[in-house]
This record gives structure tokens, sequence and C-alpha cells, in this order.
């Protein structure tokens, strides 16, 4: 049987300052396991999961329908590649269409993939169904956004801290007002091929635009 090494909160924080890059600046709160709305440091102590990884756990920490499903996936397949097909993903695309309306779907790794994906879409679309002369194809966004932290994301980024140090940055986008709808009519060019917004601005506050 494997020891398992024993650490002090501190000791684990140390570790990370040491070994992990500084491009994330947590609390110094060490969560060692989590159950439906609570997690517990390593000091037992329990906290009320209001963050909720960013939404991507709003269904609770080690729901166990999900655990059950994960566990049984594991014991058939680790993983396909698309190389080949497999007998779940044609699945999800039907789940997806009956629940989104939408006739297909591309499944991304992370936000910022999606987003950069969706540029790719949206150009492409410019320039082959709408006409839009190769190479100018414009996008507009909107300030204080916050849509990852690739290069061509941090482009159309209005914070100053995102940006430092990475230029040059990605052409093509057009920024204007939050909740602006004027500023959008006015932005509108011949050469738009899309409006990429957050329904509610998380990065900047919790702003919601007005109906």
């Amino acid at each position: 049987m494997p020891v398992m090494e024993t650490t002090t909160a501190q000791e684990l924080i140390e570790l990370e300052q040491q070994f992990g890059a500084h491009n994330y600046h947590p609390l110094d709160v060490v969560i060692e396991r989590a159950q439906g709305v609570w997690v517990y440091d390593t000091e037992g102590k329990r906290y009320l999961d209001c963050l909720a990884s960013y939404s991507a756990v709003n269904q609770g920490h080690c729901h166990p329908r999900i655990l059950e499903t994960l566990i049984g996936q594991a014991h058939k397949v680790t993983l396909t590649s698309r190389a080949f097909r497999n007998d779940q993903l044609p699945l999800l695309y039907r789940d997806l269409h009956e629940l989104t309306g939408f006739d297909m779907a591309l499944p991304m790794n992370s936000g910022a993939e999606a987003v950069e994906t969706a540029i790719k879409a949206a150009r492409k679309w410019g320039y082959k169904v709408k006409g839009i002369p190769d190479g100018q194809a414009e996008i507009i966004v909107c300030a204080n956004n916050f849509h990852g932290r690739t290069v061509t994301i941090v482009s159309f980024s209005t914070d100053e801290q995102y940006r430092d140090g990475f230029g040059p940055f990605t052409p093509g986008f057009k920024i204007i007002p939050y909740a602006d709808a004027q500023a959008l009519r006015e932005a509108i060019t011949p050469n738009t091929c899309a409006f990429l917004v957050e329904p509610i601005q998380g990065e900047a506050g919790i702003i919601i635009p007005p109906s």
C-alpha cells in the first residue's frame, strides 16, 4: 500500500508558490473535499461554495448521478479521440439539439476555446456567405468584457492587466460600451460579421443589461 504524504495547508501553499506558475492568485484556503454546496479545507473547516467553479459545478460537488455515470464510463472507455466514432457523442448532439433548437453543435474543452472557435466561424461566414473582402471582417465586442486569456481574446480586452506584455495583438475588433444599443447600431458596417457579448458581464461586476 502506498504511504499517503501528509502536509499542512501552509506547506501546500508554499509548494504551489515554489513550483507553480504565478498566473493566478487564489485565496489561501486549501480545499480537500466537497459535497453538494459545501467545500472543506484541510483543517476541516466548512465553506458554502457560492462560486461553484464559475458555475461549472452548479449541479453541486460529487453529485451521485454524475459520479455513477463517470465511474461507469471510466470502466468502459477512457477516450476515443475524434479519429473514431463512439456511442456517446451522437446522443449528446441529439440532446443539445432538442434542448437549444440549434441545428448542430461543436464541443470545445474550455470557454476560451469556444470563443476562439466562434470567432473563426463568424469570420468564415463573413467571407464565404456575406462576401466581406478577405482580411477585413470585423467583430463588435463590449468594453470590460472577459472571454478568456488567449492572445486573440485579450486583443479586445479593455483590462490592461490581461494585455500587458502579450502584444502584438489580433486586429479586427471594434469595442463599444456594454448594454448600449445605439452604439451597437452605429458600429455595424458592411464588414461586420458578428457581435460578441456576455448576457451578463461577470468580470466587470455583475452587470445585467436593461431589457
